[in-house]
Protein backbone atom coordinates (compact mmCIF):
# COMPACT_ATOMS: atom_id res chain seq x y z
CA UNK A 1 0.00 0.00 0.00
CA UNK A 2 1.26 3.51 -0.67
CA UNK A 3 2.50 5.51 2.28
CA UNK A 4 0.31 8.61 2.72
CA UNK A 5 1.80 11.55 4.58
CA UNK A 6 0.28 14.91 5.32
CA UNK A 7 2.38 17.99 5.91
CA UNK A 8 1.21 21.48 6.82
CA UNK A 9 4.65 22.96 6.53
CA UNK A 10 4.32 24.56 3.14
CA UNK A 11 0.66 24.58 2.13
CA UNK A 12 -2.37 23.82 4.21
CA UNK A 13 -3.70 20.45 3.31
CA UNK A 14 -1.11 19.36 0.75
CA UNK A 15 -1.08 15.57 0.31
CA UNK A 16 1.87 13.54 -0.89
CA UNK A 17 1.75 9.89 -1.87
CA UNK A 18 4.82 7.72 -2.19
CA UNK A 19 6.46 4.42 -1.43
CA UNK A 20 7.75 4.26 2.16
CA UNK A 21 11.51 4.31 2.47
CA UNK A 22 11.34 1.34 4.82
CA UNK A 23 9.42 -0.97 2.43
CA UNK A 24 12.50 -2.99 1.48
CA UNK A 25 13.98 -3.21 4.96
CA UNK A 26 13.85 -6.75 6.40
CA UNK A 27 11.91 -7.27 9.62
CA UNK A 28 13.92 -6.93 12.84
CA UNK A 29 15.11 -9.94 14.74
CA UNK A 30 15.01 -10.63 18.45
CA UNK A 31 18.78 -10.03 18.56
CA UNK A 32 18.39 -6.23 18.25
CA UNK A 33 18.71 -5.39 21.93
CA UNK A 34 21.49 -7.92 22.43
CA UNK A 35 23.50 -6.47 19.56
CA UNK A 36 23.05 -2.96 20.84
CA UNK A 37 24.44 -3.97 24.23
CA UNK A 38 27.33 -5.74 22.52
CA UNK A 39 28.19 -2.67 20.44
CA UNK A 40 28.14 -0.53 23.57
CA UNK A 41 30.54 -2.88 25.36
CA UNK A 42 32.83 -2.98 22.35
CA UNK A 43 32.90 0.82 22.36
CA UNK A 44 33.95 0.88 25.98
CA UNK A 45 36.67 -1.71 25.37
CA UNK A 46 37.90 0.27 22.37
CA UNK A 47 38.10 3.43 24.45
CA UNK A 48 39.91 1.64 27.25
CA UNK A 49 42.38 0.24 24.75
CA UNK A 50 43.26 3.79 23.68
CA UNK A 51 41.85 3.44 20.20
CA UNK A 52 41.32 6.79 18.44
CA UNK A 53 38.43 5.30 16.49
CA UNK A 54 36.32 4.09 19.44
CA UNK A 55 32.60 3.91 18.84
CA UNK A 56 30.60 7.08 19.44
CA UNK A 57 28.29 4.97 21.62
CA UNK A 58 31.02 4.82 24.27
CA UNK A 59 30.71 8.57 24.94
CA UNK A 60 28.56 9.84 27.78
CA UNK A 61 25.91 12.52 27.35
CA UNK A 62 26.68 15.65 29.39
CA UNK A 63 23.46 17.25 30.64
CA UNK A 64 22.51 20.09 32.98
CA UNK A 65 19.27 19.21 34.75
CA UNK A 66 17.18 22.11 36.03
CA UNK A 67 14.71 21.80 38.88
CA UNK A 68 13.07 24.01 41.48
CA UNK A 69 12.85 23.64 45.23
CA UNK A 70 11.18 25.78 47.91
CA UNK A 71 13.35 28.57 49.30
CA UNK A 72 12.44 27.29 52.78
CA UNK A 73 10.06 24.83 54.39
CA UNK A 74 6.44 25.66 53.53
CA UNK A 75 7.55 28.48 51.22
CA UNK A 76 5.63 29.22 48.03
CA UNK A 77 8.79 30.66 46.50
CA UNK A 78 11.21 28.43 44.59
CA UNK A 79 14.91 28.55 43.89
CA UNK A 80 15.84 27.45 40.38
CA UNK A 81 18.69 24.96 40.70
CA UNK A 82 20.84 23.01 38.27
CA UNK A 83 22.96 19.90 38.52
CA UNK A 84 25.24 18.18 36.03
CA UNK A 85 24.77 14.55 35.09
CA UNK A 86 26.47 12.15 32.70
CA UNK A 87 24.16 9.68 30.99
CA UNK A 88 25.23 6.45 29.34
CA UNK A 89 23.69 6.44 25.82
CA UNK A 90 22.79 2.73 25.91
CA UNK A 91 20.82 3.38 29.10
CA UNK A 92 18.95 6.35 27.64
CA UNK A 93 15.85 6.78 25.50
CA UNK A 94 14.04 9.68 23.85
CA UNK A 95 10.25 9.46 23.61
CA UNK A 96 8.73 11.65 20.91
CA UNK A 97 5.19 12.40 22.08
CA UNK A 98 2.33 13.19 19.68
CA UNK A 99 4.25 15.12 17.03
CA UNK A 100 1.37 14.50 14.66
CA UNK A 101 1.05 15.33 10.98
CA UNK A 102 -2.01 17.52 11.65
CA UNK A 103 -4.00 19.01 14.51
CA UNK A 104 -7.38 20.66 15.02
CA UNK A 105 -5.63 23.83 16.26
CA UNK A 106 -3.99 25.73 13.41
CA UNK A 107 -1.56 27.60 15.64
CA UNK A 108 -0.50 24.30 17.18
CA UNK A 109 0.26 23.06 13.65
CA UNK A 110 2.31 26.16 12.93
CA UNK A 111 4.35 25.71 16.09
CA UNK A 112 4.95 22.02 15.36
CA UNK A 113 6.15 23.11 11.91
CA UNK A 114 8.85 25.23 13.58
CA UNK A 115 9.67 22.67 16.24
CA UNK A 116 9.95 19.49 14.17
CA UNK A 117 13.28 20.18 12.36
CA UNK A 118 14.98 20.98 15.65
CA UNK A 119 13.53 17.88 17.26
CA UNK A 120 14.67 15.74 14.35
CA UNK A 121 18.24 17.04 14.65
CA UNK A 122 18.13 16.31 18.39
CA UNK A 123 16.99 12.72 17.81
CA UNK A 124 19.43 12.11 14.95
CA UNK A 125 22.45 13.10 17.00
CA UNK A 126 21.39 11.12 20.05
CA UNK A 127 20.54 8.07 17.92
CA UNK A 128 24.06 8.18 16.47
CA UNK A 129 25.40 8.17 20.03
CA UNK A 130 23.50 4.99 20.81
CA UNK A 131 20.35 6.41 22.42
CA UNK A 132 17.07 4.55 21.82
CA UNK A 133 14.44 6.63 19.99
CA UNK A 134 10.78 5.77 20.59
CA UNK A 135 8.17 7.50 18.43
CA UNK A 136 4.78 7.76 20.14
CA UNK A 137 2.17 9.38 17.85
CA UNK A 138 -0.90 8.39 19.85
CA UNK A 139 -3.84 6.94 17.98
CA UNK A 140 -1.85 6.40 14.80
CA UNK A 141 -0.66 2.81 15.05
CA UNK A 142 -2.69 1.66 12.03
CA UNK A 143 -0.47 3.79 9.82
CA UNK A 144 2.57 1.84 11.01
CA UNK A 145 1.23 -1.72 11.15
CA UNK A 146 3.93 -2.97 8.74
CA UNK A 147 6.69 -0.54 9.67
CA UNK A 148 9.83 -2.29 10.97
CA UNK A 149 9.96 0.05 13.95
CA UNK A 150 6.43 -0.99 14.86
CA UNK A 151 7.12 -4.67 14.28
CA UNK A 152 10.24 -4.40 16.40
CA UNK A 153 8.36 -3.27 19.48
CA UNK A 154 5.66 -5.91 18.99
CA UNK A 155 8.37 -8.56 19.27
CA UNK A 156 9.67 -7.27 22.59
CA UNK A 157 8.60 -9.56 25.42
CA UNK A 158 6.29 -7.93 27.94
CA UNK A 159 8.16 -6.84 31.06
CA UNK A 160 7.51 -9.19 33.95
CA UNK A 161 7.07 -6.27 36.31
CA UNK A 162 5.16 -3.19 35.16
CA UNK A 163 3.97 -0.11 37.06
CA UNK A 164 0.34 0.05 38.13
CA UNK A 165 -1.97 1.67 35.55
CA UNK A 166 0.86 1.89 33.01
CA UNK A 167 -1.69 1.86 30.18
CA UNK A 168 -3.89 4.59 31.71
CA UNK A 169 -3.88 8.35 31.39
CA UNK A 170 -2.48 10.07 34.50
CA UNK A 171 -3.97 13.39 35.65
CA UNK A 172 -1.84 13.81 38.75
CA UNK A 173 0.82 12.16 40.86
CA UNK A 174 1.11 12.58 44.66
CA UNK A 175 3.85 15.21 44.48
CA UNK A 176 1.46 17.51 42.60
CA UNK A 177 -1.29 17.37 45.21
CA UNK A 178 0.06 20.41 47.06
CA UNK A 179 0.11 22.54 43.90
CA UNK A 180 -2.48 24.75 42.27
CA UNK A 181 -2.61 24.14 38.52
CA UNK A 182 -0.99 27.17 36.85
CA UNK A 183 -3.29 27.63 33.81
CA UNK A 184 -6.90 27.08 32.82
CA UNK A 185 -6.93 24.64 29.90
CA UNK A 186 -10.52 23.55 30.35
CA UNK A 187 -11.49 25.14 27.02
CA UNK A 188 -9.11 22.78 25.19
CA UNK A 189 -6.39 25.37 24.83
CA UNK A 190 -6.98 26.39 21.20
CA UNK A 191 -5.54 29.84 20.52
CA UNK A 192 -6.60 30.28 16.88
CA UNK A 193 -8.19 33.33 15.36
CA UNK A 194 -11.83 32.17 14.97
CA UNK A 195 -11.99 32.92 11.24
CA UNK A 196 -8.69 31.16 10.53
CA UNK A 197 -9.78 28.24 12.70
CA UNK A 198 -12.93 27.83 10.62
CA UNK A 199 -10.94 27.97 7.37
CA UNK A 200 -8.56 25.35 8.75
CA UNK A 201 -11.43 23.05 9.73
CA UNK A 202 -12.88 23.37 6.23
CA UNK A 203 -9.51 22.57 4.69
CA UNK A 204 -9.11 19.48 6.86
CA UNK A 205 -12.57 18.25 5.91
CA UNK A 206 -11.84 18.85 2.23
CA UNK A 207 -8.83 16.52 2.31
CA UNK A 208 -10.71 13.82 4.14
CA UNK A 209 -9.56 14.53 7.68
CA UNK A 210 -11.71 14.69 10.80
CA UNK A 211 -11.42 18.38 11.78
CA UNK A 212 -11.64 17.45 15.46
CA UNK A 213 -8.96 14.75 15.33
CA UNK A 214 -7.12 15.01 11.99
CA UNK A 215 -3.88 13.25 12.89
CA UNK A 216 -2.99 10.03 11.10
CA UNK A 217 0.74 9.64 11.73
CA UNK A 218 3.81 11.43 13.04
CA UNK A 219 5.07 14.37 11.00
CA UNK A 220 7.49 13.04 8.42
CA UNK A 221 9.99 15.78 9.27
CA UNK A 222 11.06 13.63 12.21
CA UNK A 223 12.79 10.63 10.67
CA UNK A 224 12.00 7.16 11.96
CA UNK A 225 14.99 4.88 11.57
CA UNK A 226 13.60 1.53 10.43
CA UNK A 227 16.59 -0.38 11.71
CA UNK A 228 16.92 1.09 15.20
CA UNK A 229 13.80 2.98 16.35
CA UNK A 230 10.54 1.88 17.94
CA UNK A 231 6.94 3.02 17.36
CA UNK A 232 4.23 2.67 20.00
CA UNK A 233 1.55 4.59 21.86
CA UNK A 234 1.16 1.92 24.55
CA UNK A 235 2.48 2.49 28.05
CA UNK A 236 3.09 -1.21 28.63
CA UNK A 237 4.87 -1.71 25.28
CA UNK A 238 7.13 1.29 25.86
CA UNK A 239 7.83 0.19 29.42
CA UNK A 240 8.79 -3.23 28.12
CA UNK A 241 11.28 -1.67 25.68
CA UNK A 242 12.81 0.33 28.52
CA UNK A 243 12.98 -2.81 30.65
CA UNK A 244 14.43 -5.04 27.91
CA UNK A 245 17.15 -2.52 27.05
CA UNK A 246 17.92 -1.69 30.69
CA UNK A 247 17.08 1.96 30.08
CA UNK A 248 16.92 4.10 33.19
CA UNK A 249 17.14 7.60 31.64
CA UNK A 250 14.33 9.04 29.51
CA UNK A 251 14.01 12.38 27.69
CA UNK A 252 10.48 13.43 26.75
CA UNK A 253 10.04 15.72 23.75
CA UNK A 254 6.90 16.67 21.88
CA UNK A 255 3.48 18.14 22.52
CA UNK A 256 1.60 19.22 24.44
CA UNK A 257 3.26 19.40 27.84
CA UNK A 258 0.19 20.40 29.85
CA UNK A 259 -1.78 17.51 28.36
CA UNK A 260 -0.16 14.58 26.56
CA UNK A 261 3.48 14.95 27.57
CA UNK A 262 2.48 14.93 31.22
CA UNK A 263 -0.54 12.64 31.10
CA UNK A 264 0.02 9.89 28.53
CA UNK A 265 0.74 6.37 29.84
CA UNK A 266 4.33 6.87 28.66
CA UNK A 267 4.40 10.50 29.84
CA UNK A 268 6.31 12.36 32.52
CA UNK A 269 4.00 11.54 35.40
CA UNK A 270 3.90 7.77 34.88
CA UNK A 271 7.65 7.50 34.30
CA UNK A 272 8.58 9.75 37.22
CA UNK A 273 6.24 7.88 39.57
CA UNK A 274 7.71 4.56 38.38
CA UNK A 275 11.23 5.67 39.28
CA UNK A 276 12.73 6.43 35.88
CA UNK A 277 15.28 9.21 35.66
CA UNK A 278 13.04 11.21 33.35
CA UNK A 279 13.46 14.78 32.10
CA UNK A 280 11.52 17.12 29.84
CA UNK A 281 13.38 18.90 27.03
CA UNK A 282 11.74 22.21 27.85
CA UNK A 283 12.59 23.91 24.56
CA UNK A 284 11.29 20.99 22.49
CA UNK A 285 7.68 21.24 23.59
CA UNK A 286 4.59 23.43 23.46
CA UNK A 287 1.32 23.78 25.34
CA UNK A 288 -2.34 23.85 24.45
CA UNK A 289 -3.07 27.15 26.14
CA UNK A 290 -5.42 29.91 25.07
CA UNK A 291 -4.38 33.42 26.26
CA UNK A 292 -8.08 34.20 26.51
CA UNK A 293 -8.24 31.89 29.56
CA UNK A 294 -6.81 32.38 33.05
CA UNK A 295 -4.19 33.67 33.79
CA UNK A 296 -4.72 35.66 30.57
CA UNK A 297 -1.05 35.41 29.71
CA UNK A 298 0.95 35.15 26.52
CA UNK A 299 0.76 31.64 25.03
CA UNK A 300 4.46 31.11 25.67
CA UNK A 301 4.08 32.33 29.25
CA UNK A 302 1.51 29.57 29.59
CA UNK A 303 4.21 27.11 28.50
CA UNK A 304 6.65 28.59 31.03
CA UNK A 305 4.09 28.19 33.81
CA UNK A 306 3.66 24.51 32.97
CA UNK A 307 7.44 24.03 32.83
CA UNK A 308 7.69 25.60 36.29
CA UNK A 309 5.05 23.16 37.49
CA UNK A 310 6.98 20.24 36.01
CA UNK A 311 10.29 21.34 37.56
CA UNK A 312 8.70 21.79 40.98
CA UNK A 313 6.48 18.73 41.23
CA UNK A 314 7.26 16.16 38.52
CA UNK A 315 10.82 16.03 37.15
CA UNK A 316 13.80 18.13 35.99
CA UNK A 317 14.19 19.67 32.55
CA UNK A 318 17.00 20.12 30.03
CA UNK A 319 17.41 22.07 26.77
CA UNK A 320 18.30 20.83 23.31
CA UNK A 321 21.45 22.96 23.02
CA UNK A 322 23.06 20.70 25.63
CA UNK A 323 23.04 18.04 22.91
CA UNK A 324 23.27 20.12 19.75
CA UNK A 325 25.79 22.64 21.07
CA UNK A 326 24.24 25.94 20.00
CA UNK A 327 21.38 27.91 21.60
CA UNK A 328 18.06 26.71 23.04
CA UNK A 329 15.21 26.64 20.56
CA UNK A 330 12.81 29.58 20.69
CA UNK A 331 9.60 29.93 18.71
CA UNK A 332 9.57 32.79 16.20
CA UNK A 333 6.37 34.11 17.75
CA UNK A 334 7.90 34.37 21.21
CA UNK A 335 8.80 38.06 21.24
CA UNK A 336 8.56 38.56 24.99
CA UNK A 337 11.20 40.56 26.84
CA UNK A 338 13.06 38.32 29.29
CA UNK A 339 13.01 40.09 32.65
CA UNK A 340 14.97 38.89 35.68
CA UNK A 341 13.88 40.16 39.10
CA UNK A 342 16.43 40.26 41.91
CA UNK A 343 14.42 40.14 45.15
CA UNK A 344 16.21 40.22 48.50
CA UNK A 345 14.77 42.61 51.07
CA UNK A 346 12.97 42.05 54.37
CA UNK A 347 11.22 45.39 54.85
CA UNK A 348 8.51 45.75 52.22
CA UNK A 349 7.37 42.23 51.31
CA UNK A 350 8.30 42.49 47.65
CA UNK A 351 8.96 38.75 47.75
CA UNK A 352 5.15 38.58 47.81
CA UNK A 353 3.99 41.70 45.97
CA UNK A 354 6.32 41.65 42.97
CA UNK A 355 5.62 38.06 41.79
CA UNK A 356 1.88 38.65 42.16
CA UNK A 357 2.19 41.91 40.21
CA UNK A 358 4.23 40.21 37.48
CA UNK A 359 1.78 37.32 37.17
CA UNK A 360 -1.10 39.73 36.73
CA UNK A 361 0.36 42.54 34.68
CA UNK A 362 3.56 41.42 32.92
CA UNK A 363 2.64 37.98 31.59
CA UNK A 364 1.57 39.17 28.15
CA UNK A 365 4.80 40.89 27.09
CA UNK A 366 7.45 39.57 29.46
CA UNK A 367 9.01 36.28 30.45
CA UNK A 368 9.71 36.84 34.14
CA UNK A 369 12.18 34.89 36.26
CA UNK A 370 13.25 35.58 39.84
CA UNK A 371 16.56 35.25 41.65
CA UNK A 372 15.77 35.16 45.37
CA UNK A 373 17.88 36.06 48.31
CA UNK A 374 18.95 33.03 50.27
CA UNK A 375 16.97 32.35 53.45
CA UNK A 376 20.05 30.91 55.13
CA UNK A 377 22.85 33.23 53.95
CA UNK A 378 22.10 36.96 53.83
CA UNK A 379 24.81 37.84 51.34
CA UNK A 380 23.84 35.29 48.74
CA UNK A 381 21.27 35.23 45.95
CA UNK A 382 20.30 32.04 44.16
CA UNK A 383 20.01 32.32 40.39
CA UNK A 384 21.94 35.48 39.50
CA UNK A 385 23.43 33.44 36.64
CA UNK A 386 20.06 33.71 34.90
CA UNK A 387 21.20 37.18 33.81
CA UNK A 388 22.97 35.45 30.92
CA UNK A 389 19.60 34.88 29.25
CA UNK A 390 17.88 38.10 30.40
CA UNK A 391 17.04 41.21 28.41
CA UNK A 392 16.17 43.43 31.38
CA UNK A 393 16.73 43.59 35.14
CA UNK A 394 14.46 44.66 38.00
CA UNK A 395 16.09 45.19 41.40
CA UNK A 396 14.37 44.97 44.79
CA UNK A 397 17.33 44.35 47.10
CA UNK A 398 18.28 46.01 50.39
CA UNK A 399 21.81 46.33 51.71
CA UNK A 400 23.34 43.09 50.54
CA UNK A 401 26.91 42.20 49.71
CA UNK A 402 27.08 39.50 47.07
CA UNK A 403 29.71 36.98 46.04
CA UNK A 404 32.14 38.95 43.92
CA UNK A 405 31.46 36.85 40.83
CA UNK A 406 27.71 37.44 41.10
CA UNK A 407 28.07 41.19 41.50
CA UNK A 408 30.43 41.19 38.52
CA UNK A 409 27.66 39.56 36.46
CA UNK A 410 25.28 42.36 37.45
CA UNK A 411 27.86 45.03 36.61
CA UNK A 412 28.54 43.45 33.23
CA UNK A 413 24.83 43.15 32.41
CA UNK A 414 24.25 46.83 33.15
CA UNK A 415 27.40 47.91 31.29
CA UNK A 416 25.96 46.32 28.16
CA UNK A 417 23.30 49.05 28.12
CA UNK A 418 20.36 46.83 29.03
CA UNK A 419 17.23 48.17 30.77
CA UNK A 420 17.23 48.38 34.56
CA UNK A 421 14.22 49.01 36.81
CA UNK A 422 14.53 49.82 40.50
CA UNK A 423 11.90 49.84 43.22
CA UNK A 424 12.13 51.25 46.74
CA UNK A 425 15.28 49.80 48.40
CA UNK A 426 17.06 49.30 45.08
CA UNK A 427 18.64 52.71 45.77
CA UNK A 428 20.74 51.07 48.49
CA UNK A 429 20.74 47.53 47.14
CA UNK A 430 24.46 46.81 47.41
CA UNK A 431 25.58 49.34 50.02
CA UNK A 432 26.44 48.42 53.62
CA UNK A 433 26.58 52.02 54.95
CA UNK A 434 30.36 52.05 54.67
CA UNK A 435 30.92 48.73 56.42
CA UNK A 436 33.41 46.27 55.03
CA UNK A 437 31.76 43.38 53.15
CA UNK A 438 32.30 39.82 54.40
CA UNK A 439 35.24 37.94 52.92
CA UNK A 440 34.62 36.77 49.38
CA UNK A 441 31.80 39.27 48.78
CA UNK A 442 31.66 42.68 47.15
CA UNK A 443 29.51 45.81 47.35
CA UNK A 444 28.58 48.63 44.96
CA UNK A 445 28.11 51.77 47.08
CA UNK A 446 27.55 54.03 44.06
CA UNK A 447 24.91 51.75 42.48
CA UNK A 448 22.14 54.31 43.07
CA UNK A 449 23.92 57.15 41.31
CA UNK A 450 25.53 55.01 38.61
CA UNK A 451 22.40 53.13 37.58
CA UNK A 452 19.45 55.36 38.53
CA UNK A 453 20.99 58.82 38.81
CA UNK A 454 19.71 58.85 42.39
CA UNK A 455 21.13 60.18 45.64
CA UNK A 456 19.42 58.29 48.48
CA UNK A 457 20.56 59.47 51.90
CA UNK A 458 17.74 58.55 54.30
CA UNK A 459 13.97 58.76 54.68
CA UNK A 460 11.42 60.79 56.60
CA UNK A 461 9.68 59.23 59.57
CA UNK A 462 7.33 56.35 58.94
CA UNK A 463 4.47 58.15 60.65
CA UNK A 464 4.70 61.23 58.39
CA UNK A 465 2.21 61.38 55.54
CA UNK A 466 3.56 61.89 52.02
CA UNK A 467 1.42 63.93 49.66
CA UNK A 468 1.85 63.61 45.90
CA UNK A 469 2.26 67.03 44.32
CA UNK A 470 0.27 68.15 41.27
CA UNK A 471 2.04 67.70 37.96
CA UNK A 472 3.57 70.72 36.34
CA UNK A 473 1.63 72.27 33.49
CA UNK A 474 2.42 70.47 30.26
CA UNK A 475 4.07 67.50 31.94
CA UNK A 476 4.13 64.71 29.37
CA UNK A 477 5.68 61.27 29.31
CA UNK A 478 4.47 57.82 28.18
CA UNK A 479 4.65 56.65 31.80
CA UNK A 480 2.50 59.56 33.00
CA UNK A 481 0.06 58.99 30.16
CA UNK A 482 -0.53 55.43 31.40
CA UNK A 483 -1.77 56.25 34.90
CA UNK A 484 -3.02 58.90 37.30
CA UNK A 485 -0.02 59.43 39.55
CA UNK A 486 -1.64 62.26 41.51
CA UNK A 487 -4.21 59.73 42.79
CA UNK A 488 -1.48 57.60 44.40
CA UNK A 489 -1.43 57.76 48.20
CA UNK A 490 2.08 56.66 49.26
CA UNK A 491 1.87 54.13 52.06
CA UNK A 492 5.51 54.20 53.12
CA UNK A 493 7.95 56.82 54.27
CA UNK A 494 9.24 59.43 51.82
CA UNK A 495 12.80 58.83 50.65
CA UNK A 496 15.32 61.70 50.62
CA UNK A 497 16.88 61.44 47.16
CA UNK A 498 17.91 64.92 46.02
CA UNK A 499 19.84 66.15 44.21
CA UNK A 500 19.45 63.83 41.24
CA UNK A 501 22.14 63.46 38.57
CA UNK A 502 22.09 65.15 35.21
CA UNK A 503 20.28 62.96 32.72
CA UNK A 504 17.35 62.20 35.00
CA UNK A 505 13.77 63.16 34.19
CA UNK A 506 11.53 63.55 37.25
CA UNK A 507 8.04 62.23 36.58
CA UNK A 508 6.37 63.33 39.80
CA UNK A 509 7.24 64.25 43.37
CA UNK A 510 5.94 64.04 46.91
CA UNK A 511 6.27 66.12 50.02
CA UNK A 512 6.04 65.82 53.77
CA UNK A 513 4.49 69.01 55.19
CA UNK A 514 7.10 71.58 56.09
CA UNK A 515 9.90 69.86 54.13
CA UNK A 516 11.35 70.05 50.66
CA UNK A 517 9.69 68.03 47.90
CA UNK A 518 11.37 64.77 46.85
CA UNK A 519 11.08 62.98 43.51
CA UNK A 520 8.98 59.79 43.72
CA UNK A 521 9.74 58.41 40.27
CA UNK A 522 12.11 59.26 37.45
CA UNK A 523 13.85 58.01 34.37
CA UNK A 524 17.58 58.07 33.69
CA UNK A 525 19.85 57.67 30.69
CA UNK A 526 23.01 56.00 31.97
CA UNK A 527 26.59 56.53 30.82
CA UNK A 528 26.36 53.25 28.88
CA UNK A 529 23.28 54.57 27.05
CA UNK A 530 20.88 52.22 28.78
CA UNK A 531 17.47 53.19 30.10
CA UNK A 532 16.67 53.10 33.81
CA UNK A 533 13.41 53.67 35.65
CA UNK A 534 13.24 54.05 39.41
CA UNK A 535 10.49 54.69 41.94
CA UNK A 536 10.94 55.07 45.69
CA UNK A 537 7.43 53.71 46.12
CA UNK A 538 6.90 50.00 46.70
CA UNK A 539 5.30 49.59 50.13
CA UNK A 540 2.66 46.80 50.25
CA UNK A 541 0.04 49.51 50.54
CA UNK A 542 1.25 51.01 47.25
CA UNK A 543 0.78 47.70 45.45
CA UNK A 544 -2.86 47.68 46.48
CA UNK A 545 -3.48 50.80 44.41
CA UNK A 546 -4.18 50.35 40.68
CA UNK A 547 -2.57 53.71 39.93
CA UNK A 548 0.71 52.47 41.38
CA UNK A 549 0.40 49.15 39.57
CA UNK A 550 -0.07 51.07 36.31
CA UNK A 551 2.93 53.28 37.15
CA UNK A 552 5.24 50.33 37.75
CA UNK A 553 3.98 48.46 34.70
CA UNK A 554 4.45 51.56 32.54
CA UNK A 555 7.95 52.14 33.91
CA UNK A 556 8.96 48.58 33.09
CA UNK A 557 7.44 48.78 29.61
CA UNK A 558 9.10 52.14 28.94
CA UNK A 559 12.55 50.96 30.07
CA UNK A 560 12.24 47.97 27.74
CA UNK A 561 11.05 50.02 24.76
CA UNK A 562 7.49 48.73 24.86
CA UNK A 563 4.22 50.68 24.75
CA UNK A 564 2.68 50.98 28.19
CA UNK A 565 -0.68 49.54 29.18
CA UNK A 566 -3.36 52.00 30.31
CA UNK A 567 -4.84 52.30 33.78
CA UNK A 568 -8.13 51.00 32.40
CA UNK A 569 -6.33 47.90 31.14
CA UNK A 570 -4.66 47.40 34.53
CA UNK A 571 -8.05 47.56 36.25
CA UNK A 572 -9.65 45.10 33.84
CA UNK A 573 -6.75 42.68 34.06
CA UNK A 574 -6.70 42.80 37.86
CA UNK A 575 -10.41 42.03 38.01
CA UNK A 576 -10.40 39.08 35.63
CA UNK A 577 -7.16 37.63 37.01
CA UNK A 578 -8.58 37.67 40.54
CA UNK A 579 -11.75 35.92 39.36
CA UNK A 580 -9.94 33.02 37.64
CA UNK A 581 -7.96 29.95 38.52
CA UNK A 582 -6.23 26.94 36.99
CA UNK A 583 -8.25 24.05 35.59
CA UNK A 584 -6.89 20.97 33.87
CA UNK A 585 -10.08 19.73 32.23
CA UNK A 586 -13.80 20.37 31.93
Amino acid sequence: MPWQSYSSMAMLGSVRLGIPSWSSVPPPTHFDSVMKSLFFLLGILSALAGSSSGLLWAQSIELELRSQQPTAADSNRFHRLTRDEQWVPAQTAVIVCDMWDAHHCLNAVRRVTQLAPRMNAFCELLRDQGVTIIHAPSGCMDAYRNHPARLRIERVAAAKSQPDQIDDWCDQIPSEEVAAYPIDQSDGGEDDDPEQHQQWAERLAAIGRNPKAPWQQQTDVIRIDPQRDYISDSGSEIWSVLDANQIRNVILVGVHTNMCVLGRPFGLRRLAAAGKNVVLARDLTDTMYNPGAWPYANHFTGTDLIINHVERYVCPTITSDQVLGDQPFRFAGDQRTRLLMLIAEDEYETQRTLPAFAATHLSQHFSVDVAWGSDSERNEMVGVQQLAAADALLVSVRRRALPAADLALIRQFIAEGKPVIGIRTASHAFSLRGKEPPAGTAVWPTFDGDVFGGNYSNHFGNSLQTNVLPLADGAEHPILDATDVVAIKPAGSLYKVTPLAAGTRVLFSGQVDGNDAQPLAWTFVRNDGGRSFYTSLGHPGDFRQPEFQALLAAGIHWACGRPAESLDHINRQSKRYAAGGGKQRN
